[in-house]
C-alpha cells in the first residue's frame, strides 16, 4: 500500500481526506498515499468500466471507477479501480460505498504485490463481494477469484480466453475491448 503518511482516526481520516486534491487509502490508522498510473493502466481500467457500464444500462446495478471510495469494517478504506454494486445503500450514498459485489483492480508494477495480497485479504472481508480481477496490461493476464457457495475462493486464469468474463455481474468483454488502445506487450 505504500508508505504510511500518519495515524488517524477512521472519522478523522475522512474529514482531512475529504479536503485533500490527492486521494489517500486508510489501513487501521495509517494513511497511504495514491500514485499516479502509467497510461496503459488509465486505458484499460476507462475500457472497462466504459463496457461494463454500457452492458449493465438498465439494470439495478451501477459502475464506479478511479475515485470512490470503499469502507472495509471499521478500519480500512480503499480506492479500487473499478467496482460494481448492486446495493441499494450503496446506489444512495454520495461518497462511501460498503457493498460491492465486484471489484477490479488494474495492475501496475508499482502495486501488483499490494493488489494481489493485502487489498485481497481486505476486500475477502466484505461479505457482498462475489469476485475480485486483477487485469494486468503490461502482460495481458486477466485473473478472478470467485466466492464460491461454501465462502472459499475460487482462482479462474482467463488470460488464454476470448473474454473476460465478470460472472457475478453476468457481464462478458472481449479481451481486445479490455486492451483497446493499448500497446502490445513485448
Amino acid at each position: 500500500m505504500g508508505v504510511a503518511l500518519q495515524k488517524l482516526s477512521l472519522a478523522d481520516f475522512l474529514a482531512w481526506e475529504n479536503a485533500q486534491v490527492e486521494k489517500h487509502e486508510y489501513y487501521r490508522g495509517e494513511v497511504f498515499a495514491m500514485v499516479g498510473g502509467r497510461r496503459s493502466h488509465g486505458r484499460v481500467m476507462l475500457n472497462l468500466a466504459r463496457q461494463l457500464m454500457n452492458r449493465l444500462d438498465g439494470s439495478p446495478c451501477q459502475v464506479f471507477a478511479d475515485s470512490m471510495k470503499v469502507q472495509v469494517g471499521d478500519d480500512a478504506i480503499l480506492y479500487p479501480d473499478i467496482f460494481v454494486t448492486c446495493d441499494k445503500a450503496d446506489l444512495a450514498t454520495d461518497q462511501i460505498f460498503r457493498a460491492p459485489t465486484l471489484v477490479i483492480e488494474v495492475l501496475s508494477p508499482s502495486t501488483q504485490a499490494c493488489d494481489r495480497s493485502q487489498k485481497f485479504a481486505l476486500y475477502r472481508r466484505i461479505a457482498t463481494l462475489q469476485e475480485y480481477v486483477l487485469v494486468d496490461p503490461e502482460t495481458r493476464r486477466i485473473e478472478a477469484f470467485r466466492r464460491t457457495a461454501d465462502n472459499q475462493w475460487l482462482f479462474v486464469d482467463m488470460s488464454g480466453d476470448e473474454a473476460m468474463v465478470a460472472a457475478s455481474i453476468d457481464c462478458s468483454v472481449p479481451l481486445a475491448e479490455v486492451f483497446a488502445g493499448v500497446d502490445p506487450a513485448e
